[in-house]
């Protein structure tokens, strides 16, 4: 934790915006003023990185993806970077209208982004006359710049992560609508109204925002590998459950079938042994089950 704060320091985290450029609701999170610009309590923002921390690891168990979005330039590089290594989807350039509350049109955008890039590979988009090769291309290149970040986001993200509340009103707006948490790095003028989990701190720092983002990425990282050891615990579990039941029966006997004594095991039921019913039977009430769902 002392090197993450020393870490956080270093980076100018903890440098504001000017005094009088600061949001009233950001008082809890300012330690002083030193030269006009407020002083971030480096506490307050360690606080909000572990918590989103737990958070994010916590929904990516769960199977859930965490939406990365920064447009600013200093949040660019490191965003991409981070992503592409934890596999989250991400936008670095301007946020389209209706990316989350329209997310089927998004979809469609993408399926067209697929086409096009198939007539390029396969060679196919020379057969078109060269106006109609250099339209296509240009809608290729225009779809990629905007949605490439989310091209394998199949779902709603379980959490939306931003850089900038003032530049990033949007997105957050759409996430509020849907009931998507929102994660925040929030500069002394923004408001933290708008986030659910605010990480006070400097976000013109590139710096700061590498670390923040970083962290957050690790998180994903846990997230992803408590889910791997899940899934394989309840594997494991299920091997347990089989060879328990198979080991139930006595030996040597062996389990009834339905091409042999149908009539002597519903008389067995009758007497009260525990002869189980055979697989197919004509009764109706021995319907196979889900039968009625078809």
């Amino acid at each position: 934790m002392a090197s993450l704060a020393q870490e956080l320091v270093e980076a100018g985290a903890h440098f504001g915006q000017r005094r009088s450029n600061w949001n009233p609701r950001m008082a809890p999170y300012i330690h002083g003023v030193k030269n006009q610009v407020h002083v971030i309590d480096v506490r307050e923002t360690i606080k909000g990185i572990l918590l989103a921390k737990r958070f994010i690891a916590k929904l990516v168990a769960e199977g859930k993806d965490i939406c990365f979005v920064g447009t600013k330039r200093q949040a660019r590089g490191c965003i991409e970077t981070r992503c592409t290594e934890a596999r989250m989807p991400y936008v670095t350039e301007r946020w389209l209208g209706g990316t989350l509350t329209n997310f089927r049109t998004i979809r469609e955008r993408l399926r067209r982004l697929e086409e096009l890039e198939t007539l390029t590979t396969s060679g196919e988009i020379r057969n078109y006359s060269k106006k109609m090769e250099s339209q296509l291309s240009r809608e290729q290149k225009k779809i990629f710049r905007n949605l490439n970040g989310i091209r394998n986001m199949a779902k709603l993200p379980g959490a939306l992560v931003a850089i900038d509340v003032g530049r990033e009103m949007n997105a957050l707006r759409e996430a509020k609508n849907l009931g998507i948490p929102t994660i925040c790095l929030i500069d002394s003028d923004g408001n933290p109204e708008f986030s659910d989990i605010p990480i006070p701190g400097n976000d013109d720092s590139m710096r700061a925002i590498d670390i923040v983002v970083r962290e957050l990425c690790a998180a994903v990282e846990e997230g992803r590998s408590a889910r791997v050891e899940a899934a394989a615990t309840q594997g494991e579990r299920a091997e347990g459950a089989t060879e328990a039941t198979e080991g139930d029966a006595p030996e040597g006997e062996a389990a009834p079938r339905s091409s042999r004594g149908g009539r002597s095991l519903f008389r067995g039921r009758a007497r009260g042994d525990d002869a189980r019913a055979p697989e197919s039977t004509t009764p109706a009430d021995a319907a196979p089950a889900g039968a009625d769902k078809v």
